[in-house]
């Protein structure tokens, strides 16, 4: 199973729902691999402690790979790295990434990244994408190589104005590269219940249909920590009433799937 966490709106939690989630997995058992495909490094940092600059391998070297044609090139395989859990690797990010994008797209390489996971397919149980805050080539490399898409929600009337904007593309690249790209759902992050706006949008997204996923995610000061000493909810504190949630929302996408 291949998920892709997007929303072009930064902010609204990517990388935490990326990473707790697959952590989450990864406890259970599955063979649980996370893709950093924002230049920023965010879900690089939070599970493995360090800065992509400072690794050997990253996914800047596999797509610079994909521009210089090589006899004997480096198997996927070479750019993931082990973290601190047990069963979740990462191939992680660097800030190079930014600059490649030109290159790559103008090259067409966009259904690199969908054969390099195909590759590693009796690898992993399970494949978690973090994608940019944007539309660019590695969230339609991310789309393409998916089988679903999570999308993040804070619940803003500006979130919620985008939102259709992105169900829309996601839609775009189903019907022109991905036949198998399903919106699976909205994740709705730092939900307030006592407030009323967060409680009137989510109503109003359930009124209309939208396939919104429960539990709704706490707000909480509890997460800063868990990014700060680089160890998700579930490693770092398994009681807590966030990491319950997360735990929650995993085991509801599992049974869907079995992944």
């Amino acid at each position: 199973m291949r998920r892709v966490v997007f929303n072009q709106k930064g902010g609204v939690g990517k990388s935490t729902i990326t990473c707790n989630l697959a952590a989450i997995g990864a406890h259970k058992g599955l063979r649980t691999l996370v893709v950093d495909l924002d230049p920023q490094g965010n879900s690089t940092q939070y599970l493995l402690g360090t800065d992509g600059a400072e690794l050997d391998a990253t996914l800047a070297d596999f797509f610079d790979q994909t521009l210089n044609f090589k006899l004997n090139p480096k198997a996927t395989s070479d750019f993931i790295v082990a973290s601190p859990f047990e069963g979740l690797h990462v191939m992680p990010s660097h800030p190079q990434l930014e600059e490649l994008q030109g290159k790559l797209e103008s090259r067409y390489k966009i259904y690199k990244l969908r054969d390099a996971l195909d590759e590693l397919a009796e690898d992993y149980d399970c494949v978690w994408i973090d994608t940019p805050p944007a539309l660019n080539f590695y969230t339609r490399s991310a789309l393409i190589a998916a089988n679903a898409c999570l999308i993040p929600f804070d619940c803003d009337d500006f979130s919620r104005r985008a939102l259709y904007a992105l169900l829309e593309n996601v839609e775009e690249i189903k019907a022109d590269h991905n036949r198998d790209l399903n919106v699976e759902g909205i994740v709705v992050n730092q939900f307030q219940p006592r407030a009323s706006l967060p409680r009137k949008v989510v109503e109003e997204l359930l009124a209309e249909g939208l396939p919104v996923l429960a539990p709704y995610l706490s707000s909480s000061v509890k997460i800063k920590e868990s990014h700060e000493q680089a160890k998700p909810m579930i490693h770092l504190d398994p009681r807590h009433k966030l990491a319950q949630e997360f735990l929650d929302l995993h085991d509801s996408l599992a049974r869907r799937y079995g992944t």
